[in-house]
């Protein structure tokens, strides 16, 4: 391609000679150019008129671009309702799991309304809320109140302030579910330490008080519960505990002694053989020992004894909370 440059009739014509690649990176450049220059104006100029509020300008960008506009006026309007819905559903399924979390702390021996932090100040732009004085708010202790399923006219604001209280009630009520899950535990625990289930599998011969000693025949305290059974009849643990005695003693003979906690001890006599170590960690219905008739005893059964603060208590109060055995009249 030639071009032909002349600057008057008597001047010398010149001649310049352009590539066909010259050509396409002239209009790649000038293409280029004019579209940094497009770019600038409409940043600079359009946006900026329509941000200032220019008196022609900003109403003619804003009549190029109200489709667009008013497109995205809508996706957002959509998702803030979508996500107000959404914050009212969680509201009223946190409401329901505080009424839940108010009867299981019932159960559990916990209130609830004494983990619940002071009323917050009211906050200004949220609905329902007031910038009235907290000490002239006076509150009855029954009042309750319910979330709202709909949530007109919402702003991105307001959701986000009832998100947060909903993150901070929903950390809360999972605080209490803990303390409640944690005072069963303990209720569960104190249950398995109390010795309710029978350490032999049979009737009781000799019951708890006064009795004929079968030796001299005199009236005498008799401390525990006997069991008569066969030499070898397994003896369980009538709860869960820790082996703190375990000694020949000249009346009782074999002695196996078990701490329940809270000063509760049990004791199982007349031991033929002992299944466990001193230190060891039982549970309830373990085999800790057979039956024997050591020591001071007519034949063999086990004496069980149940002690609180060193003072021999009726066992028989403690089995009948458990499958406890008949009688022998």
């Amino acid at each position: 391609m030639q071009i032909i440059i002349t600057e008057g009739r008597l001047a010398k014509a010149r001649v310049l000679h352009l590539q066909r690649w010259q050509l396409v990176f002239g209009a790649l450049g000038l293409a280029l150019v004019l579209m940094l220059a497009s770019g600038a104006v409409y940043h600079y100029f359009f946006l900026q008129a329509a941000r200032d509020g220019w008196p022609v300008v900003s109403q003619l960008v804003r009549w190029v671009v109200r489709d667009d506009l008013a497109q995205r006026e809508r996706y957002m309007q959509e998702n803030l309702d979508a996500m107000a819905r959404r914050v009212g559903e969680l509201q009223a399924r946190l409401v329901n799991l505080q009424m839940m979390g108010d009867r299981v702390s019932q159960l559990a021996g916990v209130n609830a309304d004494d983990l619940q932090p002071p009323a917050a100040a009211s906050t200004p732009g949220l609905p329902g809320t007031s910038d009235a004085p907290a000490k002239d708010i006076k509150a009855s202790p029954a009042a309750r109140g319910g979330p709202a399923t709909t949530l007109p006219s919402a702003s991105s604001a307001t959701l986000s302030a009832l998100l947060d209280d909903l993150d901070a009630a929903t950390m809360l009520n999972a605080d209490i579910f803990t303390l409640v899950e944690s005072r069963l535990l303990e209720h569960r625990l104190e249950a398995l330490l109390v010795p309710s289930s029978a350490p032999v599998d049979g009737p009781i011969g000799s019951r708890f008080g006064f009795r004929y000693d079968p030796f001299n025949g005199r009236r005498a305290l008799h401390t525990g519960l006997d069991f008569p059974a066969l030499a070898g009849t397994p003896v369980h643990a009538a709860a869960g505990g820790v082996v703190v005695g375990l000694e020949r003693h000249p009346e009782y003979g074999n002695l196996l002694t078990l701490d329940h906690g809270n000063e509760l001890l049990t004791r199982y006599a007349h031991l033929s053989r002992v299944m466990v170590q001193q230190g060891d960690i039982v549970r309830r219905q373990q085999h800790i020992a057979d039956v024997g008739s050591t020591g001071r005893s007519t034949g063999p059964h086990l004496h069980f004894e149940v002690l609180v603060q060193g003072v021999p208590q009726n066992p028989a109060r403690f089995l009948a909370g458990g499958a406890g055995p008949r009688v022998i009249n």
